[in-house]
């Protein structure tokens, strides 16, 4: 738990939604409610990277705080792409890193968005930075015999009641968590083959056991009960070298600054978080019992207004919307699992592509045929093009952390 010190509590958001006012809202109201904003040793203070291009939105969607929210915050920092060149410009003319060390660490996509924020909160002294997703809501939903309870949850003070000893606490997730939405197997795409698509294109994590359960409660993953009662952590078990962990609901000890890894992902891939969780060997990690309710597909944003629905709609592949999302997290899955496996199994690297490979040259023609989406066949070129790019990558993923390492020297020894 916090000491009586003053403690600066960072709070991260990348975003480049519309809709990022209301879930400010709703989280700045929930510190309110846990107390939280009226604790005398917590400063809040507020770090934003957005983008403008990503639903076309302007810098103002993001800084036009209302008044009742803004006072409950102590500070605020707004990171786009001018402030962005402004502090990269400035490390180069001091030599601390040179422009192509720049371009891996900050380059556009989710990990040079997070890095920009732990940059800053770390320039700004933040003891401990907690990232939030803004389409996700400090809930809990569960399932209790024939209906669906609903329960409040205090996201900020669960992390900092953990992270002064750990140096990362992550949270738990429900609601609509994975992209993949209900589907009826039929003669064209049996469950046998979409099993094999599956394992084809994920990660340690995402387990064709969990994908199966969610697609029959209809791409709703509920939580669990266990968890909701229980008030210890539980530290988080490596697999495969790896100690998962999710990009948001995840805060991070910067109170020990060379003890912080930076963010990496393949150009124009996923998985930023999951190579993170590659570099924690050495670190204390703790999963902390607090939920939040991913809304995956923007369907439940009144949940914020205070209107709780009694059942959880099932997400089909009925629309063009839903299976190009679902599409499109296939690519992204694709593209940075080659590298994943190199850092992981790479004794097995060979073997585990041809595997790869074989499933999907079986499955995708009938995943094409059910969704009626040729594009899926896109999916072996892209894997093909990242296994060429492996060792590129890999030692983009390297240069990352020793560029990292002395980013947080130079700001270690900055007054």
């Amino acid at each position: 738990m916090l000491e009586g010190k003053k403690n600066r509590v960072g709070i991260g958001f990348v975003t480049g939604r519309k809709g990022f006012q209301k879930i400010l809202k709703t989280n700045v109201y929930n510190w309110r409610e846990s107390g939280v904003t009226d604790r005398n040793n917590v400063d809040l203070c507020l770090f934003v990277a957005y983008d403008l291009k990503y639903s076309d939105t302007k810098r103002t969607d993001y800084t036009n705080i209302r008044e009742d929210v803004r006072e409950l915050i102590d500070e605020t920092c707004f990171i786009g792409n001018t402030l962005m060149k402004a502090e990269i410009a400035s490390m180069i003319d001091e030599g601390v890193i040179d422009e192509n060390e720049a371009n891996i660490l900050f380059r556009k996509g989710y990990a040079g968005k997070r890095n920009s924020v732990l940059y800053m909160a770390m320039k700004s002294k933040i003891d401990y930075l907690l990232f939030l997703d803004d389409d996700e809501y400090p809930m809990a939903v569960s399932e209790a015999d024939s209906t669906i309870i609903w329960e409040g949850q205090q996201v900020l003070t669960t992390h900092l009641k953990y992270i002064v000893d750990s140096d990362i606490t992550n949270g738990h997730h429900c609601g609509y968590i994975s992209p993949i939405p209900y589907i009826e197997f039929n003669e064209v795409l049996n469950e046998d083959d979409f099993r094999l698509f599956i394992e084809a294109i994920s990660n340690d994590i995402i387990k064709w056991d969990t994908v199966r359960s969610a697609m029959k409660n209809g791409g709703v993953t509920y939580a669990n009960h266990d968890v909701l009662g229980n008030l210890e952590a539980e530290e988080v078990e490596e697999t495969n070298r790896c100690k998962f962990i999710s990009g948001a609901n995840l805060c991070i000890n910067l109170t020990k600054p060379e003890r912080v890894s930076a963010f990496y992902n393949p150009p124009e891939a996923r998985g930023e978080d999951t190579f993170l969780s590659t570099c924690l060997s050495d670190k204390k990690v703790m999963r902390v019992p607090c939920y939040a309710f991913h809304d995956g597909f923007s369907v439940y944003r009144h949940i914020m207004d205070g209107v709780l629905p009694v059942d959880l709609k099932r997400i089909e592949a009925d629309s063009e919307k839903i299976i190009t999302r679902f599409y499109r997290a296939c690519i992204g899955w694709i593209r940075y699992k080659p590298l994943l496996i190199y850092i992981t199994q790479r004794e097995q690297y060979e073997s585990k592509i041809a595997e790869m490979r074989s499933k999907l040259e079986k499955t995708l023609p009938n995943v094409c045929s059910h969704f009626n989406k040729p594009e899926f066949m896109n999916i072996l070129k892209e894997l093909d093009k990242y296994e060429r790019n492996v060792k590129k990558h890999y030692n983009q993923y390297v240069r990352t952390q020793e560029s990292w390492a002395k980013i947080t020297k130079y700001l270690s020894s900055k007054k």
